[in-house]
């Protein structure tokens, strides 16, 4: 079992993750829509207590690679997924350097995410 934390702004879309990963994986989410407070909770996490980041690189306060940053700079270092609708050259650019595990295109299949889910656990363990 592992935990996550999920930062998409669209509820919807964090419901339809959260159920996925609960059910089809097993594991603890924590799921949050406002990047403010996702800052806030991942600031508060280590590799302990934390297995995954699955994030949405646009939203207000704070887009998904600053995040990103924020844990790397705090010394979490777990598993990044960034969800993007619109994976531009620039921005898989700064991904790859700031070593994102892996990217989650929009409209998101849910069988992709929990896939990647578990092989980016995986691999870090």
């Amino acid at each position: 079992m592992f935990s996550v934390a999920v930062v998409e702004d669209d509820p919807i879309t964090l419901d339809l993750i959260t159920d996925a990963l609960e059910t089809q994986l097993d594991a603890t989410v924590f799921p949050f829509t406002r990047s403010k407070f996702a800052r806030d909770f991942l600031l508060q996490q280590s590799s302990d207590s934390l297995s995954l980041i699955i994030s949405d690189q646009v939203m207000p306060d704070y887009d998904g690679l600053s995040l990103l940053k924020t844990c790397q700079s705090s010394g979490l270092d777990v598993p990044f997924l960034l969800i993007t609708a619109d994976p531009n050259k620039e921005l898989v650019i700064e991904a790859r350097k700031l070593q994102v595990t892996g990217f989650l295109a929009k409209p998101l299949s849910m069988e992709e995410l929990v896939q990647k889910s578990k092989e980016a656990v995986t691999n870090a363990n």
